[in-house]
């Protein structure tokens, strides 16, 4: 096997993650340390997975020895980033914004700790634009850093020139963003020694404009690196699902939900995911690829992937819980796993309520329930079915064909699973 890469440039090229960089960026990563920040405006309550590529950009090069700063963009979010846009984004008040920016620095945070441990408060801050674009004067702003910045030069950036040419066009406001983010890069690099920005290759423009102001406003030295936009094998959207976007935040994708995203990747997309959100090294991921190419059957890189991205998200504790839900979908025990992971487990499964009260004194039979809940058509077919052993209660094969279900049979109260054969749920919510 080939070595692992042994510097951060040439990590970051193995893994397909050096999509377009500044001249002389190479040797000056080499030089420890340097700081370089990234930005996440919060134009939603949560980040979502496309945000993970970035985010990890960040980290890696804090686990690489250098500074890194997540800045969160609570005054850019104000206006709206054109990049990558085919029209104008909505408008959001300012206390939205300030609501969403403070879940998103809070989101970073616990992935940047989850990732770096106690280094994490050392080599990696998060910090949010709003600190000092909020307060900004405009015929200062216009005056000190519009001045540097020609039509010509802003008309042939690319974001903007799709969209001058569609429909609908560009407002003045949208127009500006270019300035605002380039006017964080040299706040940052003049209060912090910010040299290096990172960002999605749809942002190069933008961050090309910043390195150039640095150089105008002080005659400093910046660079500029952005990672591949990620799609997937099928040409859909990479986050997409059938059910909406793959949120970070737990209360908008649970983790088990999350966790099935990145067990459910196609096998043509799982070792390039797995270098690309993962700090699994080149002799880890090539096992994995040759288990892709010889046992697909067993999902082994899948499941890899799978674990090393939801403990990164959201913790080992998080993982655990995910993955004894999912061993329900196998028949595995309900022990210790909660009815609010069973629903999300089973969100699409077929669904019967029933009244508490006729569970009580004696309980209601097994065969009355199969038959209510659509499992058997007839009291005989389903004692016919608990006989030949293809019942299962929460999991676990019944025997006894006139058994009563009673409130003891149900989880925390409120939920019982049954199974019918092997793939055949039904939740019964006790009300």
């Amino acid at each position: 096997m080939t070595a692992s890469p042994t510097s951060l440039h040439d990590e970051l090229r193995w893994r397909g993650l050096l999509h377009q960089e500044t001249e002389g960026c190479e040797a000056f990563l080499a030089k420890a340390p340097v700081t370089g920040y990234c930005g996440f405006d919060p134009t939603a309550e949560s980040l979502h997975v496309g945000n993970l590529v970035s985010l990890m950009g960040l980290v890696r090069l804090a686990r690489a020895g250098h500074r890194a700063v997540a800045l969160v963009g609570g005054g850019t979010a104000m206006i709206g980033d054109p990049s990558g846009k085919s029209e104008e984004r909505p408008m959001r008040s300012a206390e939205e914004i300030a609501a969403n920016a403070e879940l998103i620095w809070q989101q970073i945070q616990r992935v940047a700790q989850n990732a770096l441990g106690a280094d994490a408060l050392s080599r990696f801050a998060v910090r949010n634009n709003a600190e000092w674009l909020g307060g900004i004067a405009l015929i200062e702003f216009l005056r000190d850093t519009g001045k540097h910045f020609t039509v010509n030069y802003m008309l042939a950036k690319e974001s903007v020139k799709r969209r001058i040419a569609s429909e609908d066009g560009i407002s003045y406001t949208e127009f500006t963003y270019m300035m605002l983010q380039a006017y964080d890069f040299l706040v940052l690099h003049d209060r912090f020694g910010c040299t290096l920005q990172m960002g999605g290759s749809d942002q190069w423009g933008n961050i090309l404009a910043g390195a150039d102001l640095i150089r105008r406003v002080n005659g400093g030295k910046a660079h500029g690196l952005v990672f591949p936009l990620v799609t997937n094998a099928a040409g859909t959207k990479f986050g997409k699902t059938e059910s909406g976007t793959v949120w970070l935040d737990p209360a908008r994708t649970s983790p088990f939900r999350f966790y099935q995203f990145w067990l459910n990747t196609d096998d043509r997309d799982v070792v390039p995911y797995l270098k690309y959100f993962t700090w699994l090294g080149r002799p880890e991921i090539e096992a994995l690829e040759t288990a892709v190419a010889e046992r697909p059957e067993r999902r082994e890189a899948q499941k890899v992937l799978a674990q090393e991205v939801t403990r990164l998200v959201h913790g080992p504790a998080e993982l655990a819980r995910a993955e004894r839900a999912s061993e329900v979908l196998f028949g595995g025990s309900l022990d210790g796993v909660s009815v609010d992971d069973l629903l999300g487990v089973f969100e699409d499964v077929p669904s019967t309520d029933v009244e508490r009260v006729r569970l009580e004194d004696g309980g209601l039979l097994l065969p009355d329930l199969l038959v209510e809940t659509g499992i058997a058509t007839s009291k005989g077919e389903a004692r016919r079915l608990v006989r030949a052993g293809g019942v299962n209660v929460n999991n676990r094969r019944a025997s006894d064909e006139n058994a009563p279900i009673t409130p003891g049979d149900c989880i925390e109260g409120r939920l019982i699973v049954l199974r019918k054969g092997q793939k055949h749920y039904h939740l019964v919510q006790v009300r």
